[in-house]
């Protein structure tokens, strides 16, 4: 594998200088933002990712005040009682995205939020004390305990809200290829992503750089 100064040599050509390359880098929010954040903005952060996929986000964007109101502020509280009978009903709404499957997920993930509030004391704690050198660990979490969380979703959320995270990206799964971490542009088996987890915590152990820098920086180095 290629080491940290490799990949900064190369990103420091591409960009001509240090500050130019710094102007580019992700800065991740202090930790303590996680645990602020309430369970109604996780949920419906988790909702808006969900409905994003697949989607022009803006057209998602421009609807999700009607959304608020539909899902009672995301409260999750109020959010898990809603019927499959209420949700078929919001079918009928005009101003939300009238996607079956992604409104039956916003009662069932509300219900993954009330779940892991009781196991690990809040989402906010959950998500702002689980180590960067394990972030696949907490990707594998949420999508088997979510609805609707595959794929890039729960990376894409945790970017959302604040987690620091590399994401597998096209081009951050190709730079990992070329670096000679993976055999294929592919993480989707349990030992692939294993090696990408592996090879973020030598390439942050060697630089001190949060992964959300790192995964940018590996992205730079596909020529496009």
């Amino acid at each position: 594998m290629r080491n940290y100064r490799w990949l900064e040599e190369y990103c420091l050509n591409r960009f001509g200088s240090r500050e130019a390359l710094e102007a580019r880098m992700p800065t991740p929010p202090p930790v303590e933002d996680l645990r602020a954040l309430s369970d109604d903005r996780y949920l419906s952060t988790i909702a808006l990712r969900v409905f994003r996929a697949g989607l022009k986000h803006s057209v998602v964007d421009a609807r999700w005040p009607a959304f608020e109101e539909a899902f009672f502020g995301f409260d999750p509280h109020k959010v898990v009682l809603m019927s499959s009978e209420h949700i078929e009903r919001l079918m009928q709404d005009k101003r939300l995205i009238r996607h079956l499957a992604k409104l039956r997920s916003v009662p069932r993930n509300a219900q993954m939020v009330l779940d892991l509030n009781h196991e690990y004391g809040c989402m906010g704690n959950l998500i702002a004390d689980w180590p960067s050198d394990n972030i696949v660990g907490l990707w594998r979490l949420l999508a088997k305990r979510g609805n609707q969380l595959g794929g890039l979703s729960v990376p894409r959320f945790l970017r959302m809200v604040g987690k620091d995270t590399f994401v597998t990206t096209d081009d951050v799964l190709a730079a990992l290829k070329g670096m000679g971490v993976l055999d294929q542009t592919k993480a989707t088996s349990q030992r692939d992503l294993a090696l990408v987890q592996e090879a973020f915590n030598r390439l942050a152990s060697d630089s001190g750089r949060p992964l959300s820098q790192l995964s940018a920086m590996l992205a730079f180095t596909v020529n496009h």
